[in-house]
């Protein structure tokens, strides 16, 4: 009875020791294989082991002789016999902390495992009869697990040789950047359930963010001749705008908890701005929209840097104490500046404008190309704002939105009354069709009595009792903004006002009512009996203009605004592709579009969603970035992310402008 007990007490310790001779074996592989080839291998295996292989192998071993191996496990701690018995002897003795050492004091001992798997003999892998597997040069990825809030512990996926040192080994923004995408073979995985999202298909255990966020130009350019100006129609100047949320550092951190996800080195500002600028010269736009750039960065590294990369840069500071602001950013061999116009929304004692949110208004003159001749191209108006973002305030977005455009009429305008082409881009805290979305594409918007929540879109709050509604008029006379979205201008009573000069003021030396004869005059011979002779020179009776005030331009109407720049979306914010919307950002793993480029286009063509090319004789719509999807970023971790330092993703844009003769 006792022989047949301890029989079987042998028997479960050799089952654990096969199952972490399995352990050290897929370790050794980890050590020496691709991330793929490691996957392929591992990814689907059961936890434990064969109950045939398991007999085999013990009988194999009792074959080899195991009674050397024996009194070293009674007797104590293993000796320096190698890898492979000290894992099965060390097993034994614990046999019960197998799967805790498996899944969490892998990360602890990693780097200690993998330098003693390198020294382990070619005939450990001998013993099932199997070669060991080839040496594939790569990037090694893997899950690191993270100490962090539950909900977003299965997020936190990094590059291991980000982090399984202090130090980085190597600058990940160059190799994010600089890596080329390669198909990866997927295998079927258990799917994950997300609160509020159905089920998703999990990441896989590496990472590779440079083809899971991987973006698509779509070119909607006809046939384009080598010196960049489109053929066909006429010469275009082309040109690329880029519009970006690089989410300012104080603002990061005064909202930690959306960043929970993140692994505390990817948020450091040195890391996120070398990625960020990386980004930059990936893209190489000839004008850069940024919002949310920090003050002390933008003068300290982000300014000196764009300088040397060839960008004359211009930046307005939020007002009050904020810290962050909007720059906007042009290639000065691409374009001159005529005129730079910051906007602060803020108006001292109007509780409706107590915000200090601000735009930038730029007319750039675009350069042409020599060789050309005689020809000439319009300026182009360039505004670039960051609104406020409350839910609940869609008074103030739209008051914002008003004085944003009024500037921009006022820029725009040309002399004969119409406009320049328009680029309007930044982030407008609101989402597709929504009230203010569609306010700027349509051009009106009818608010009155409409709720305040809803004008953005952001959230629903029409469960709530009470709820603040939108009056009219939206905003005071007193801001000199009429609701056609343009400055109250001052006209003269006259049509043209006179010029009092000396020879004008002479030709009133005589009163024309002299020389007419005044009723009941008594007549006198010699005296008052003959008509007064109009002297030479006297000016005719000047007849009297209408006096009466024309009406203001743009007359309040009743619950409406409106404005005239006929402006359009780049994006359609849908992939058809995916049948799911675009998405601009990811708070609290939501995917939303916030972000947009608005440009001038034909009135008739303004309410076009089909993505087709746009034009209007001088703007022309010739390719985008594409954008991505809620579950693409799901799969990445979110954002922030390795690969993209911001919580937004960058908007990028190819234009064409028409070019005209004289």
């Amino acid at each position: 009875m006792n022989l047949v007990t301890q029989d079987q007490h042998h028997a479960c310790h050799w089952s654990c020791a096969i199952n972490a001779f399995f352990t050290f074996r897929k370790n050794a592989l980890l050590a020496k294989s691709s991330s793929s080839q490691v996957e392929g291998d591992f990814a689907m295996a059961p936890q434990g082991v064969d109950q045939e292989e398991c007999e085999g192998l013990l009988q194999q071993w009792r074959e080899e002789g195991s009674s050397q191996v024996l009194p070293a496990v009674s007797e104590g701690p293993l000796l320096d016999k190698g890898l492979a018995q000290s894992s099965l002897a060390l097993l034994m003795d614990n046999p019960g902390e197998q799967v805790a050492a498996s899944e969490d004091k892998w990360p602890g001992r990693q780097l200690s495992d993998l330098q003693a798997a390198e020294n382990v003999e070619e005939p450990s892998f001998e013993v099932l009869g199997e070669e060991p597997p080839p040496e594939v040069e790569g990037p090694m990825w893997a899950a690191v697990p993270m100490q962090t809030d539950p909900q977003y512990a299965d997020c936190a996926v990094l590059p291991v040789g980000a982090l399984a040192a202090e130090q980085w080994e190597e600058d990940p923004t160059v190799v994010a950047w600089s890596m080329t995408p390669e198909p990866v073979p997927q295998e079927e995985a258990p799917l994950w359930s997300f609160e509020g999202l159905g089920q998703l298909q999990p990441p896989p255990m590496e990472i590779p963010y440079h083809e899971i966020l991987w973006r698509e130009w779509e070119d909607l350019s006809s046939q384009l001749d080598t010196q960049g100006l489109e053929a066909g129609d006429g010469p275009q100047f082309q040109f690329t705008l880029m519009s970006y949320n690089i989410l300012a550092q104080d603002l990061m951190q005064q909202s930690s908890e959306l960043y929970l996800h993140c692994h505390p080195d990817i948020l450091s500002w040195n890391y996120r701005f070398a990625n960020l600028m990386q980004e930059f010269q990936h893209w190489d736009p000839d004008i850069l929209c940024l919002q949310e750039v920090q003050e002390d960065h933008y003068w300290e590294q982000l300014e000196p840097s764009l300088r040397m990369m060839g960008f004359t840069c211009f930046y307005k500071r939020r007002t009050g104490c904020k810290t962050d602001g909007c720059a906007v950013c042009y290639k000065p061999t691409r374009f001159r500046l005529l005129c730079a116009s910051p906007v602060e929304y803020f108006r001292p004692g109007l509780e409706l404008l107590n915000r200090d949110n601000v735009g930038l208004v730029l007319l750039l003159q675009p350069l042409l190309p020599e060789g050309l001749g005689q020809v000439s191209v319009a300026p182009l108006c360039v505004a670039n704002t960051h609104v406020l973002y409350n839910p609940r305030r869609g008074d103030i977005k739209l008051a914002q939105m008003a004085i944003l455009l009024a500037e921009v009429d006022k820029v725009a305008r040309l002399s004969d009354g119409s406009h320049c082409p328009i680029i309007l881009c930044g982030d407008l805290n609101s989402v597709p069709d929504s009230p203010l979305y569609n306010f700027i594409r349509d051009g009106e918007l009818q608010y009155h009595g409409m709720p305040a929540w809803k004008v953005s879109g952001q959230e629903d709050f029409s469960h709530q009792l009470y709820q603040k509604k939108l009056q009219a008029p939206l905003w005071p006379s007193t801001l000199g903004i009429t609701d056609c979205c343009q400055y109250v201008t001052c006209h003269p009573k006259r049509s043209e006002r006179r010029k009092y000069s000396r020879d004008f003021l002479l030709r009133f030396r005589f009163c024309s009512v002299a020389c007419q004869r005044p009723a009941g005059l008594v007549l006198m011979e010699g005296v008052t009996d003959g008509e007064p002779e109009r002297p030479a020179g006297w000016a005719e009776p000047v007849p009297e203009e209408d006096s009466s005030e024309p009406e203001p331009v743009g007359p309040r109407a009743a619950g409406a605004i409106q404005h005239c720049l006929h402006l359009t979306s780049v994006y359609t914010h849908f992939l058809p592709q995916h049948g799911c919307p675009e998405v601009t950002t990811m708070p609290l793993g939501l995917g939303t579009t916030v972000d947009y480029i608005f440009f001038s286009a034909e009135s008739g063509q303004s309410g076009d969603r089909t993505g087709r090319r746009h034009q209007d004789g001088t703007l022309t719509l010739l390719g985008r970035l594409s954008l991505l999807s809620e579950e693409i970023l799901w799969a990445a971790n979110g954002l922030p992310n390795p690969f993209c330092s911001s919580d937004h993703l960058c908007l990028l844009a190819s234009f064409g402008m028409q070019v005209t003769a004289p």
